[in-house]
């Protein structure tokens, strides 16, 4: 009708176009099973080329990733790991254990050289700093995830392990705390299960 205002749809509003949005987020799953397709260095080098300028606070990037490709490395990690998650962990063709370094803020009078007394706003605060590192690596996380995506690979993110354990196992200079565990690889074709609901819009945002 005359008058009637038409929207447009949501994929017509981004800059993304529609390809890239199906890559990064509408088409992209959480992989349960891979090929055995190497992941190979430069891949991973191109993914954090790319994902490194995600913001964080300070401009603080706390992530450490440990990559296991061997087989005994892998082997240390499965006992970690709950039941659910060993066999689809094992049969990745790489596994990325991702923490955060607590002593981030001594990176500072490198990484945020406009305030030069900003490491020691944290010295003295191990758990504010460990807060902080909590935070920013998480959202460094969130970053690698769509990378990984980006570079036509699936991601795995993984929750369920012993994090002590983990810790014990592959940090015990004891300045990382594990935070997730990623497969990241080719997709098999039996790796997904059906997409879960998401929040519509109205119940996730509210306007002042």
């Amino acid at each position: 009708m005359a008058g009637d205002v038409v929207s447009a749809p949501a994929t017509d509003l981004l800059a993304l176009d529609r390809a890239a949005q199906a890559l990064l987020f509408r088409a992209a799953r959480t992989a349960n099973a891979f090929t055995d397709e190497p992941v190979d260095e430069e891949q991973v080098r191109a993914i954090h080329d790319l994902v490194r300028n995600g913001p964080t606070a300070m401009n603080a990037q706390p992530l450490r990733v440990l990559l296991l490709r061997s087989a005994p490395a892998r082997a240390r990690l499965l006992p970690h790991l709950s039941s659910g998650n060993r066999d689809k962990t094992a049969g990745a063709p790489l596994t990325a254990v991702l923490a955060a370094d607590v002593d981030w803020h001594d990176r500072l009078p490198e990484l945020f050289p406009h305030r030069p007394g900003a490491r020691d706003w944290f010295a003295g605060d191990p758990a504010g700093r460990e807060a902080q590192a909590r935070l920013n690596a998480a959202l460094q996380i969130g970053y690698l995830l769509v990378g990984v995506r980006a570079a036509g690979l699936a991601a795995g993110p993984m929750a369920g392990f012993d994090t002590a354990g983990v810790e014990r196992e592959f940090f015990p200079d004891g300045r990382h705390r594990v935070l997730l565990l990623m497969n990241i690889g080719r997709p098999a074709p039996d790796a997904w299960r059906e997409r879960l609901p998401r929040l519509d819009y109205a119940e996730v945002v509210s306007v002042l």
